[in-house]
């Protein structure tokens, strides 16, 4: 008699625990750390919006109306276009504004570096007392702008200062630096370079010590002396570093308007007016300002900067790419 063995029917039991089909389209919930992102943001965008973007939107706004005492309270002047640039184009004082600030600018920015970067290199040897005169080297940029402006001013004085009582010294007739058409714009540019040295000091000084000392090493075991080591090693390493010392200093000379304000108030006869002060000059230095005359050109030293900058953005992004 032969038996039969029932294997009896499984049943599939369906596995509750597998995990739900999650929609194509669900949104995902930011995260803690996306939250956190967005709250260190808005300050940041609220202080841009607040101090640089309204600031420069009512300044685009003010060149292109306008503008009178009585419009600027009420809010209702006139749109006029593009007429307030003609007539700062128009302007006689235009042409010599534009070419002081051109040479203001230049010579600042090359002596202020030329001169930072030797002091650096200088400093990097690390001899003694080497930090100490670092030290008393960014007194100049620690000083308050109206306490150098101010000092400079009594050692340029013609009858008084200190300049040309050295100059007497040595049989040379004394120099009116601030009265001078000739001089004027000289003093202010020695002023703002001895202000500006010492921001290139340190920030060149910064590049230096990230150079290994390695490559000097085995460029003086090859036999290259100091200046060939100057220019193989250290100034081609600096570019980046230089780069951005001359764009922040371009950015700041631009601007310069105090020094020249206490020194000389763009005079005499112009001859030490710049973009800054012909600005500040329109709007608030006569009894009847004209306000988008002087915005205008205020706008025309933020095209500057931002062509300087848009240059220095795509130089960087060339390098990057080679």
């Amino acid at each position: 008699m032969s038996h039969t063995t029932h294997v009896p029917h499984r049943r599939t039991v369906p596995d509750h625990r597998a995990a739900p089909a999650v929609p194509p389209r669900a949104r995902r919930r930011p995260s803690s750390q996306q939250w956190a992102a967005w709250a260190f943001l808005t300050p940041v965008t609220l202080y841009l919006a607040l101090f640089y973007a309204y600031p420069l939107y009512r300044n685009l706004d003010l060149s292109l109306r306008n503008y009178t005492v009585r419009s600027f309270v009420r809010g209702d002047a006139p749109f006029t276009g593009l007429a307030n640039y003609r007539t700062v184009f128009d302007d006689p004082t235009f042409a010599p504004a534009l070419v002081h600030t051109v040479v203001f600018t230049a010579v600042c920015l090359f002596f202020q570096y030329a001169i930072g970067l030797a002091l650096a290199v200088f400093f990097n040897q690390h001899f003694r007392l080497s930090a100490t005169l670092r030290a008393l080297f960014l007194v100049p940029w620690l000083l308050p702008l109206i306490v150098s402006a101010s000092t400079w001013s009594w050692m340029l004085n013609s009858d008084s200062g200190v300049v040309n009582a050295a100059l007497h010294a040595v049989g040379i007739d004394p120099v009116n630096w601030l009265t001078s058409p000739s001089w004027s714009l000289t003093s202010v540019i020695i002023a703002n370079i001895w202000i500006g040295v010492p921001f290139n000091l340190v920030v060149l000084y910064s590049g230096l010590q990230s150079i290994p000392a390695g490559l000097y090493e085995a460029a003086a075991l090859d036999g290259a002396g100091p200046w060939r080591r100057f220019w193989s090693i250290t100034f081609p390493l600096l570019r980046p570093v230089s780069a951005i010392t001359l764009l922040l200093g371009l950015v700041y000379t631009l601007k310069v308007f105090d020094i020249i304000w206490i020194m000389t108030r763009g005079g005499p006869a112009d001859s030490s007016t710049t973009f800054a002060t012909w600005s500040y000059q329109l709007g608030f230095g006569n009894l009847l300002p004209a306000f988008g005359p002087g915005a205008a050109v205020g706008n025309l030293l933020v095209v500057a900067a931002l062509v300087f900058g848009l240059v220095y953005v795509r130089a960087q992004r060339k390098q990057a790419l080679t």
